[in-house]
């Protein structure tokens, strides 16, 4: 751990999560540890029903631990208010759902500036950040359509503009890349990538997918809500499958 650094970044201790009743109980978080620092990339990496996109739920305040503690820059996720645990959501987290979860019937621009305009920040003004976002991610011309317009893989890029644009200190990426292709795939990566190490935002990346893992400084192989540590060179040469 970087002295400079310590007790800043996402920290989990002991955090147990089940699902189910007594008797048929399915941990999907079986007692995980990890820490991911401000600049740095950490891929889970496993199959699908592994507890990965769980683990992504604690850690953005969405979901509560039945045990253990989940916090970021020193702060106790689950000691914040309900406001202040929206507040957290808009202006300091960046997540990638994997459903895109894009209002529909409302244009790009728009679905990309909503934390900017539930924050109160003006239409003009939320428009005029959006923009520069939805043109990183290749849909200059998108800009007006509505989901209903879009392929599956535009839609995926409206939601990763959606998750950026508040410049997020922690950055939750659940199948960033789902649903492009290998080349925009690659560009959506590096993009993720320089939010990560230029920008300092914790990042914490889901994937099956051991190309897109092994962009990750670290490789936490999750599997039955248990980790373990891999090496990018093993997740590419298939050992951790």
């Amino acid at each position: 751990m970087n002295p400079a650094t310590a007790g800043r970044g996402l920290h989990v201790d002991r955090v147990f999560k089940h699902y189910g009743a007594e008797g048929q109980r399915v941990y999907a978080v079986d007692g995980i540890t990890l820490r991911v620092e401000p600049g740095e990339m950490v891929a889970l990496y496993g199959p699908s029903g592994s507890g990965k996109s769980t683990l992504l739920l604690l850690a953005a305040a969405l979901l509560s631990a039945d045990a253990g503690r989940v916090t970021f820059d020193g702060v106790d996720l689950a000691g914040l208010s309900e406001r202040a645990a929206a507040a957290f959501q808009r202006r300091d987290v960046g997540f990638i759902y994997q459903a895109f979860h894009l209002l529909p019937g409302v244009s790009a621009i728009d679905n990309a500036a909503i934390k900017l305009l539930a924050d109160r920040v003006p239409l003009r003004e939320a428009r005029r950040m959006a923009a520069p976002w939805l043109d990183r991610v290749g849909l200059e011309d998108r800009h007006q359509h509505i989901p209903e317009r879009l392929s599956g893989g535009e839609r995926q890029r409206v939601a990763i503009a959606r998750a950026l644009i508040n410049e997020p200190r922690l950055l939750l990426a659940d199948e960033p890349t789902g649903s492009l292709d290998s080349r925009r795939g690659a560009e959506i990566l590096r993009l993720l990538s320089q939010t990560c190490h230029q920008r300092g935002a914790a990042c914490l990346l889901v994937t099956h997918d051991p190309q897109t893992a092994s962009i990750a400084d670290r490789v936490l192989v999750l599997r039955d809500g248990k980790l373990r540590t891999g090496h990018r060179r093993e997740v590419l040469d298939g050992e951790l499958a």
